[in-house]
């Protein structure tokens, strides 16, 4: 998923910079070397950024693309982000072995996530399934829900379209039921403050509201702490010349949960997601302090 995102980003830049000289670096993070590992275990920020941050800062690359939900809402001093992409479709979906919707889905199936955010509202809207679990390679997941392992799994829906799978996609699951992480869909492109002349070649990549939307839902998630973790969903949309931005904290356990929204101007999004953050604070302040590790990313 990470080569094809970045295959893509150096297809732009090709096509809009003939002169510069594109090549594609691999870099292995923690987050790929176990990719069994549950991430409630791994407790550590960044799982999937670190040594490619690392790698910026040393310079032996120039720009890193990341997908926007997993990069930690403080970046390491001397880096910036130059550009976010075109986004994809920010939802999560429900692949199902037997084509039915999360609200046809049997008493008690088995549904797989990775993410502690889908789990619990999952939870709150259908309290009686049971949540597995499931980490892995969009194929290695499809596999395992083909041998009926699972009735159903989660996913990010962007994921599925980047791949051209999105055929396999059942359901696409509503924000009023699960919100999306922060920056789901989103792609970040990462280089260093110093970089001037690369940072003006690559504005042609930024796409002003999907970065306007993806603004102002890190703002949301580093105005709770963004460092919690807890179940915190974001979603900003443009509409009508204006930002609309929803936000959720809500227990492991689905059973509170406690949501809000918010309109304000396009050229302001970081106030507007800081001020629903402030908004919902007094109300969720006792989910976020008593749950306080660390920053879970890289959900798929």
């Amino acid at each position: 998923m990470a080569l094809r995102q970045s295959e893509g980003v150096a297809e732009e830049l090709r096509e809009a910079c003939p002169d510069l000289t594109i090549s594609l670096v691999r870099i292995h993070t923690r987050g790929d070397r176990r990719p069994d590992a549950p991430f409630l275990e791994m407790g550590e920020k960044g799982l999937f950024v670190k040594e490619i941050e690392e790698s910026l800062l040393r310079g032996d690359i120039d720009l890193a693309v990341h997908s926007m939900k997993d990069l930690p809402t403080e970046l390491p001093a001397g880096l910036c982000l130059g550009a976010i992409t075109a986004r994809e479709d920010p939802r999560d979906c429900l692949l199902s072995r037997e084509g039915l919707n999360l609200e046809e889905l049997p008493l008690g199936a088995v549904v797989g996530t990775s993410s502690l955010r889908r789990q619990a509202q999952l939870k709150n809207f259908r309290p009686d399934l049971q949540i597995k679990p499931v980490r892995g390679n969009l194929d290695t997941r499809i596999r395992k829900l083909d041998t009926g392992e699972w009735n159903a799994i989660l996913l990010a829906a962007a994921g599925l379209h980047r791949l051209g799978l999105q055929d396999l996609i059942t359901q696409y699951i509503p924000p009023e039921i699960c919100l999306p992480a922060a920056g789901q869909g989103a792609l970040g492109v990462e280089l260093r403050e110093n970089s001037r002349d690369l940072k003006a070649a690559i504005q042609m990549l930024n796409d002003e509201g999907s970065a306007c939307a993806t603004l102002a839902e890190r703002a949301f998630l580093r105005g709770l702490g963004g460092g919690c973790q807890v179940p915190i969903g974001a979603l900003g949309e443009v509409r009508s010349g204006s930002l609309h931005l929803q936000g959720m904290v809500c227990t492991p356990d689905g059973k509170r949960v406690i949501r809000g929204g918010l309109d304000g101007p396009l050229g302001a999004p970081e106030r507007l997601g800081e001020e629903l953050a402030r908004r919902l604070w007094p109300e969720a302040k006792d989910i976020l302090t008593g749950g306080r590790l660390e920053e879970k990313k890289g959900e798929d």
